[in-house]
């Protein structure tokens, strides 16, 4: 039941770690005081890991042997979690620390044991005559564990026989090849051209610097790093066509075997997502293209750039206004933010920040990016590297978002129904965005800064809403041409996702023809229908940031509830007591209006 954070980069450098002051740095100790701490449940671990194994077969010969079989797995979870979780973030420290590096690997292979050993619980439970397994759940004991057998039992359908279980798993590894391919061909066999920057540097273009360049004020090293870029992945079109063909191929392989409708409903089908949820978003957000258009507009109107194209879209406003947020003035903005909360939530918050759940600053060897994790048997923590900017602080109350979502759910929740899913996980850590920039907005003290702000906010809807539901688009369009039996070819998928860009853009702006390649750069595409999450996360905390700064209490009450639920219902029910109902199109429809108003706002300003 371990989940491993994303959204980690490789070590950043900076000052010795012994050199930041204790105030600014986690305190893992809280987790385990000492190598002795750590070795008892290393200990433990391999106890639980053969009491496990014990019960295989036995499962359907008695109501105890399967409660004592669950409760041995939840016991062996929590302690195997927390042990994966500490050796990690104390690996993530300073990375060039061997020991710590070797005991994050010992807690891999003890996961891996222990998954191995209990890997028999759940096609023994799918094989159990329904009337006994019924009759065991009348029992109090059995019945806490209900939900738990519920959710495995929804997959007996889609569940094979062992032997062809044996079979899927055997194949796995032909099947990630595609994505395999990418990775080498998009990080480590292509080489970008160079191209001169804003003082007549020579810079060589790479997956980093190009999202620095394509923001550049200089319009000419925006094309220049457009041209650049995608004129590289057009010399590779071909073998990156053959590669998302396999990976789809793959995904719908997989979907036929386990006898969903389609790759789309085999996706969605763990979260319990139905497929109008999927085409809602795409239908709302294609009604609200004028919008967007209207936004660009602006842009251009701002920018004085008549003739837009796809290069000049990322090119921030404002470019006279700069943020230099001191870190610990950036926690009482955060505490100012987040007031329309209440204070419960706030004194988690302070918790955060006074009984250090923070990593703060970067230092030697500390791996980079941002992430909120922790266990159950433990307080959240965030790994960040704060950098006194706005971004900075957009990240800092991007995790405390998670962090308090996993309070909550830690503190409600027993811990089998404890770990929330990714469809709802970014809901917590956008809705604190968005009241930030609500804050933010109010006390903007000049025009530049309200500019510099609606454009940092519309770009957030735009990139994250309109760009990732036109992913999703292009994902659902191509997935359904294979499954009618079209081999689609690297011209098809460039036809497909221009044909997508002109619908989105063409309106506004100057589509040019190089944007057509770009679905080979979008590693997403590997990861079967992944990208819409973010955008009906995004749709969902927009709806529930706006009632709660509208209704107040009300709002706020159904928005704690949602936090506390943790894993103990399906997303959509979850999001339905918070006060959104995202499988109706009038949900999404909702957020794009606040993006609506954000755009007269800003046509006001400029």
């Amino acid at each position: 039941m371990c989940n491993f954070p994303g959204n980690i980069q490789e070590a950043v450098m900076g000052i010795e770690r012994n050199n930041i002051e204790e105030k600014y740095k986690w305190d893992l100790a809280k987790m385990y005081p000492d190598k002795e701490s750590v070795d008892a449940d290393i200990e433990k671990a391999a106890e639980l890991t053969d009491k496990i194994a014990q019960y295989k077969g036995k499962l359907a010969l008695g109501k105890e042997n399967l409660l004592n079989a669950l409760k041995t797995l939840e016991e062996a979870s929590r302690v195997i979690e927390k042990l994966y979780v500490y050796t990690h973030m104390k690996h993530h420290e300073d990375t060039r620390k061997n020991d710590n590096q070797a005991d994050s690997v010992k807690s891999e292979m003890i996961s891996s044991d222990f998954g191995v050993a209990s890997s028999y619980l759940v096609p023994e439970i799918i094989a159990m005559d329904e009337k006994v397994l019924d009759e065991y759940m009348q029992d109090e004991d059995m019945a806490f564990y209900k939900k738990f057998i519920d959710d495995i039992l929804r997959d007996k359908p889609h569940t094979l026989s062992e032997s062809e279980e044996k079979i899927l798993a055997s194949v796995s590894e032909l099947t990630a090849v595609p994505e395999s391919v990418y990775d080498m061909l998009a990080y480590a066999d292509m080489e970008f051209p160079e191209i001169e920057g804003e003082n007549g540097e020579k810079i060589k273009i790479d997956h980093f610097n190009y999202s620095l360049l394509i923001k550049s004020r200089d319009r000419r090293v925006r094309k220049d790093a457009f041209e650049g870029e995608f004129s590289t992945y057009k010399k590779f079109q071909n073998t990156y066509a053959s590669s998302l063909y396999g990976a789809i191929k793959s995904e719908i392989f997989y979907a036929k075997m386990r006898k969903h409708n389609s790759a789309i409903e085999g996706s969605l089908f763990a979260d319990n997502i139905s497929v109008d949820v999927y085409n809602n978003l795409i239908d709302a957000v294609h009604e609200s293209i004028p919008t967007l258009d209207r936004y660009i507009e602006a842009k251009k109107k701002f920018l004085g750039i008549e003739d837009l194209h796809m290069y000049d879209l990322y090119v921030p406003l404002a470019e006279k206004f700069e943020y230099k947020i001191p870190y610990e003035e950036a926690q009482q903005i955060i505490l100012k933010a987040l007031a329309p909360l209440g204070e419960e939530y706030l004194s988690i918050i302070q918790k955060a920040f006074d009984e250090r759940w923070i990593d703060a600053f970067e230092n030697e060897g500390k791996k980079g990016g941002a992430y909120s994790w922790g266990c159950y048997d433990s307080q959240p923590y965030i790994l960040t590297s704060y950098t006194e900017d706005l971004n900075s602080l957009f990240t800092l109350i991007h995790e405390l978002g998670h962090s308090v979502h996993s309070y909550y759910s830690r503190n409600t929740q027993p811990y089998i129904y404890s770990d929330y899913r990714i469809f709802v996980a970014e809901v917590a850590s956008t809705t604190n965005e968005l009241l930030l920039v609500n804050y933010l907005l109010e006390n903007a003290k000049s025009k530049d800064e309200r500019i510099y702000l609606l454009n940092y906010y519309l770009e957030q809807f735009r990139t994250t809403v309109h760009r990732q539901t036109m992913f999703a688009e292009f994902e659902k369009i191509t997935h359904e041409q294979v499954e009618a039996g079209k081999p689609l070819t690297a011209d098809d998928f460039t036809e497909i996702y221009y044909g997508l860009n002109k619908k989105y853009y063409g309106n506004s702006t100057n589509v040019d023809e190089l944007i057509g390649i770009e679905w080979a750069r979008i590693p997403h595409f590997y990861s079967n229908f992944y990208v819409y999450k973010y955008a009906t996360g995004f749709s969902a905390a927009s709806a529930l940031s706006s009632q709660i700064l509208k209704e107040g209490k009300p709002a706020v009450d159904r928005y704690i509830e949602f936090l506390k639920s943790g894993g103990s219902e399906y997303p959509l029910d979850q999001l339905r007591r918070a006060g959104v109902d995202m499988e109706k199109k009038e949900s999404v429809e909702k957020a794009l209006d606040v993006f609506a108003e954000l755009v007269e706002k800003l046509e006001a300003e400029i």
